[in-house]
């Protein structure tokens, strides 16, 4: 399947439509954030808010009447900017806002003035973290919505220095030390990619995605162009070996960031390298292999390291580059007999993931809030238990595994049919012992939770429940939800899927 030909769909030639607004209202509320920081809590998550909003309406009306193109300002390609949106890139602005919006509502606390008593580094915090999450929201809706791939790159860009912002944000010097190399590894990615773009352009004249998949014989300067792009997005994404910017990045970011880098960010690179492989270019099976061994290293290395750290961040951290080379797998199966199944696995994947994530990185914030650290060592020692971060961490942790009927079961059941289906058993024993070594490294927390016999003195639970604990545990829920709640996402995903031919509308 192909990008669809933007001539066999009827254009939506209105400035402010709902593709243009998801783009344009976070980059305005953006602006305003920064402007007015004394109202940048009710802008941002009005803002998110409405996003969400428009995000859900355009679902709903993709469910009634397919893909759709908009073009900005009434200009088309390849003079003018198009937004094109299907079921996978409705479901990444949901999926998208709606964490935003709970995530936003744990940072409106974590972040909230203190007065006299404020520190600089606290002060700092509020105010750049609502211009810096809009500015993201921003980015990824552009990402999911271009038609292009220049503007995809502009997109990235936009993601990354936003990306990279609310890393640094704590002030501390190990998180500014990760930021830069963060940032460095940020702009080898971009310059990987732009390397990639001018290749394709060269070769073809035409940079629109519609063009490009139209093109059937994959020539030496459009592999090249392909390798280059997928590499610039593999440095992006952490996939192994090139994680190596990922796991201090995220472990010594605040709760808050980390749940948006961990959940958000990662993805977005993700969804390109998704979006090219299966929409533009004809999956080859050399290079899918290629993905698939490095996803497997990545579930391999992540996994021993998660196993190995003494903080509870790190793990969490780590686990990031475990998952991301589960997802990884599926390069290596949609040019398979089962493809179109392992990539609505992949997807939903994604979708568990951003979910269960950013619910595990909030709930050790609250727990570390709570004991004034995150060693693991330390916690079936600790007296004070926090039990509904502790119950949040743990339900997270079961759609990480896999277990059913979360998000996450769903999600590896499809990609392990899609790889039986394809006979392709080495994929199958990667994941399933992806899945082991998963349950190995999130049981280290979860059995310090419930270990009482090293304990000195009673133990104390807290004595009523924290609004904050509910952002976490809503995440958490919304991951085992997903699973039990599939048929709706599963029918958007397949509205302008790439394993299905367009009709040509006369």
């Amino acid at each position: 399947m192909i990008w669809s030909d933007p001539s066999t769909m009827t254009p939506e030639i209105m400035t402010w439509d709902l593709p243009s607004l998801v783009v344009i209202l976070p980059l305005l509320a953006a602006v305003a954030a920064f402007l007015l920081p004394s109202a940048a809590v009710g802008i941002g998550l009005g803002a998110t808010a409405l996003v969400g909003a428009a995000s859900s309406a355009l679902a709903a009306r993709l469910l009634a009447s397919g893909p759709e193109i908009s073009h900005l300002g009434g200009w088309t390609v390849p003079l003018g900017i198009a937004l094109r949106v299907d079921g996978f890139a409705a479901l990444m602005l949901v999926t998208t806002a709606g964490i935003g919006m709970l995530v936003g509502l744990a940072a409106s606390r974590s972040f909230a003035a203190k007065g006299a008593t404020e520190a600089p580094a606290e002060e700092r915090q509020r105010l750049f973290f609502w211009p810096l999450w809009l500015l993201l929201l921003a980015g990824l809706n552009a990402l999911y919505l271009s038609s292009d791939v220049f503007n995809i790159y502009i997109s990235l860009e936009i993601l990354g220095l936003s990306a990279v912002g609310l890393a640094v944000l704590s002030g501390k010097a190990a998180a500014l030390r990760a930021g830069l190399t963060y940032l460095f590894a940020g702009l080898l990615g971009s310059l990987l990619f732009l390397l990639g773009v001018d290749y394709l352009y060269a070769a073809t004249g035409r940079v629109d995605l519609a063009s490009l998949g139209a093109i059937d014989e994959m020539t030496p300067a459009l592999s090249m162009a392909l390798v280059l792009m997928l590499a610039g997005l593999a440095i992006k994404t952490a996939l192994f070996p090139l994680h190596f910017w990922l796991p201090a990045a995220h472990s010594n970011a605040t709760a808050p960031a980390s749940a948006l880098l961990s959940a958000l960010v990662v993805k977005g690179s993700l969804y390109v390298a998704l979006r090219l492989w299966v929409d533009v270019f004809a999956p080859t099976a050399g290079l899918g292999t290629l993905i698939g061994l490095l996803g497997a290293g990545a579930i391999v290395w992540g996994s021993i390291q998660a196993m190995r750290v003494d903080r509870l961040k790190l793990l969490v951290a780590y686990s990031t580059v475990a998952q991301i080379g589960l997802i990884c797998l599926v390069f290596a199966l949609t040019d398979e007999i089962g493809g179109e199944t392992a990539w609505q696995g992949a997807v939903y994947l994604i979708l568990a993931h951003a979910a269960a994530k950013s619910a595990m990185f909030l709930a050790v914030g609250r727990i570390a809030e709570h004991l004034g650290h995150d060693s693991l060592e330390r916690l079936h020692r600790e007296p004070l238990r926090p039990g509904m971060a502790q119950v949040a961490f743990a339900l997270a942790a079961v759609s990480l595994i896999g277990l059913p009927p979360s998000a996450g079961f769903l999600g590896k059941w499809l990609l392990l049919e899609g790889a039986m289906r394809a006979d392709a058993w080495l994929w199958v024993g990667v994941m399933v012992l992806g899945t082991m070594l998963s349950v190995a490294y999130l049981m280290r927390p979860i059995s310090g939770f419930l270990r009482f016999d090293r304990v000195e003195g009673p133990v104390i639970m807290p004595s009523r429940l924290d609004a904050a604990d509910l952002w976490p545990l809503g995440l958490a829920v919304v991951a085992i939800a997903m699973g039990l709640l599939a048929a709706t996402p599963l029918s958007l995903l397949a509205v302008g899927s790439p394993f299905v031919v367009p009709e040509v509308v006369p």
